[in-house]
C-alpha cells in the first residue's frame, strides 16, 4: 500500500502555541510506557492466535504431501542452470576485490574542517537559526492535521501552511496506533491550567473503537492528551459472536470511528458516528458518553453539527439515510430523509441555516432544507461516490466536491442553481476527503490515494476568479461567543 491521505483538518491563525512544548521523558515515564505498550500487543497477539487456531484444524486435513521421487529430468535441468550462471562468475561475488579494498588509502589526503566555519565550500554557517524558525509558529500561519496511512506505520502530520510566503511543510508527526478515519480539531481542554482558556486538541477516530485526542501544542508525544471509549470493546463484540457468555456494557463504541464533529457552541460536546450503526455525544468534561443514538441500521459515515444551533445534529448512514436530531429529545424530536445511494459526507449550508447538503456513493449531491422533506435540488456531480464535500469559509455559494472518479469540481450553488465553474483531475488517484482553510476562502486541502497532501488555491483558475472574485466575502463568526457562555449542553441520558 502506498502512502494515502485518508482525512484532513484545518487549525485557524493564531490558535497553536508560538513554540510547541518538546516531550522529555523521564526513565520511569519510558518504561511505563514500554511495558503498556508489550502488554497491549501482547494481548491482541493472544487474541489473533485464538482466531488463527480455530481454522488451523480444518485445514490440516486438506493437506496432502507429495511423496513421489522427483524425477530424473531435474537433475539434467539443474546442471544446465549451473553451466549458464558460471559465466558471470557469481561463486566468486563475496571475494573482496584489491581495487576496492585500497579505496580508503586515495581518501586519505582529503582536507577535513573542524567546523562549518572554516569550510569555504560551505554558506549556510549555522542551520540551527533556520530550523528554530521553522519551528516557531508565526501568527499568519494556518495548520494542516492530515491522517497519513502507509504500509508499515499511520501518523497524524502536523504541517504549516502560510498563504503570504506560499510555504507548505511538515512541521510535527505524531504517530498513531491504527488506520486513521477522521480527524477534528477541538478547543476544549477537560483539565484546563491556570489562566489557559483556548486548547489546541486534535480528536482522531480510527479502526478501532476509541477515540484518541491529541495535544497539538506538544511534539514528540508518545500518549494522547486523553481518549474516548476503550480499543477492547471490539474484542468483547468478537467473543459474544462465538457464543461466549454475554459482554459487559461497554462505555463507547464497539467498532471503528468513522466521522466526528465537535460543538463549537457548546465546547464540552462531541459528537461521534461509527460502524457500529451508532451515533454517541460524549461529554468531554467526564470523558464518557451522555447519550447513544440508535435511528441507523447501518454504519454512520459522516455527521455534522449545526454552526448555529447548539442542539441540531445530523447524520448520514450506508442505511442510505440522513437523520436531523434535536440533541435535548433524540428519541422523539428527530426527522429522516432517504436518498439514491449511501451517504457519503453531509455539510451545513452557513450562509442560509436551514439548509445542508449531502453527497451519495452514486455521484449525487442534494441540498436539502431541515424543514422540507423535498431536496431544494439535485446535482450529478460526478461519475462515482463523492467523498468530499465542503462550502468556501466566506464565498457565498462557492462549493467544492472530490471524488473517487479522481476529479475536483468548483460549483457555483448561488441562488439554488448549481452551475459546474471548473474541474480538474488532480493525478491523486482515487480521493478521500477535502476541506476549505477557515482563514482563506478559496484554499483547500486534499487527501487522495497517491502524492500526500495537496494544498490548492483555487482563485489561480481564471473562471473561478471570474465568477467569485467579485463576490461579497461573509466572515462567519459561529462559536465565537461559546467561549464566553458558562453554560453546558443538557443531553438526555
Amino acid at each position: 500500500m502506498s502512502s494515502q491521505i485518508t482525512c484532513v483538518g484545518w487549525v485557524k491563525r493564531g490558535v497553536a502555541k508560538e513554540t510547541p512544548d518538546k516531550v522529555e521523558l523521564s526513565q520511569e515515564e519510558l518504561q511505563r510506557i514500554i511495558t503498556e505498550a508489550k502488554q497491549e500487543l501482547g494481548e491482541q497477539a493472544a487474541a489473533d492466535e485464538e482466531e488463527d487456531d480455530e481454522g488451523i484444524a480444518a485445514d490440516a486435513n486438506d493437506v496432502a504431501p507429495d511423496v513421489d521421487g522427483a524425477p530424473d529430468d531435474e537433475n539434467e535441468e539443474g546442471k544446465e542452470e549451473e553451466d549458464e550462471l558460471a559465466e558471470y562468475g557469481l561463486d566468486k561475488y563475496d571475494e573482496e576485490d584489491t581495487v576496492t579494498a585500497n579505496l580508503g588509502d586515495s581518501l586519505a589526503g582529503l582536507t577535513v574542517f573542524s567546523c562549518n566555519e572554516e569550510d569555504p565550500y560551505i554558506t549556510l554557517k549555522d542551520t540551527d537559526q533556520y530550523e528554530r524558525e521553522d519551528f516557531q509558529i508565526k501568527p499568519n500561519d494556518n495548520l494542516i492535521l492530515a491522517g497519513r496511512a502507509e504500509k508499515d506505520c499511520c501518523n497524524l502530520e502536523i504541517s504549516i501552511y502560510n498563504s503570504e510566503e506560499d510555504s507548505l511543510y511538515v512541521h510535527h508527526g505524531i504517530l498513531l496506533p491504527a488506520y486513521p478515519l477522521c480527524i477534528e480539531w477541538l478547543n476544549f481542554d477537560p483539565n484546563p491550567g491556570e489562566g489557559s482558556t483556548v486548547a489546541n486538541y486534535a480528536a482522531v477516530g480510527n479502526m478501532t473503537p476509541q477515540i484518541d485526542v491529541w495535544d497539538l501544542d506538544v511534539v514528540d508525544c508518545l500518549e494522547p492528551a486523553f481518549s474516548l471509549g476503550s480499543k477492547k470493546a471490539s474484542k468483547k463484540k468478537k467473543k459474544s459472536k462465538k457464543g461466549a457468555a454475554a459482554a459487559e456494557p461497554v462505555e463507547g463504541h464497539t467498532d471503528a470511528v468513522l466521522d466526528l464533529s465537535w460543538n463549537k457552541l457548546v465546547r464540552n460536546v462531541l459528537a461521534s458516528g461509527s460502524a457500529d450503526d451508532t451515533v454517541i455525544l460524549w461529554d468531554l468534561s467526564q470523558g464518557k458518553p451522555a447519550t447513544t443514538l440508535r435511528r441507523h441500521t447501518d454504519k454512520v459515515q459522516t455527521l455534522a453539527f449545526h454552526p448555529f444551533e447548539a442542539q441540531t445534529l445530523i447524520s448520514g448512514s450506508y442505511d442510505k439515510t440522513v437523520v436531523l436530531y434535536d440533541c435535548r429529545s433524540p428519541d422523539d424530536s428527530y426527522r429522516t430523509w432517504r436518498f439514491s445511494g449511501q451517504v457519503e459526507r453531509v455539510v451545513w449550508n452557513h450562509f442560509s441555516p436551514c439548509n445542508f447538503l449531502a453527497s451519495t456513493e452514486d455521484g449525487f449531491v442534494y441540498c436539502l432544507d431541515a424543514r422540507s422533506d423535498k431536496p431544494v435540488f439535485t446535482l450529478r456531480a460526478h461519475d462515482q461516490e463523492v467523498s468530499g464535500l465542503d462550502l468556501s469559509s466566506q464565498i457565498k455559494g462557492c462549493l467544492v466536491t472530490s471524488s473517487a472518479d479522481k476529479h475536483v469540481k468548483i460549483w457555483d450553488i448561488l441562488g439554488n442553481k448549481p452551475n459546474l465553474v471548473h474541474s480538474r483531475d488532480m493525478k491523486m488517484g482515487v480521493l478521500f476527503c477535502a476541506s476549505c482553510s477557515p482563514d482563506q476562502p478559496f484554499v483547500y486541502a486534499f487527501g487522495g490515494q497517491k502524492d500526500g497532501l495537496r494544498v490548492w488555491d483555487i482563485s489561480d483558475v481564471a473562471a473561478v476568479a471570474e465568477v467569485f472574485g467579485s463576490r461579497e466575502r461573509l466572515v462567519v463568526n459561529a462559536g465565537s461567543q461559546a467561549s464566553t457562555e458558562a453554560a453546558e449542553m443538557e443531553v438526555s441520558q
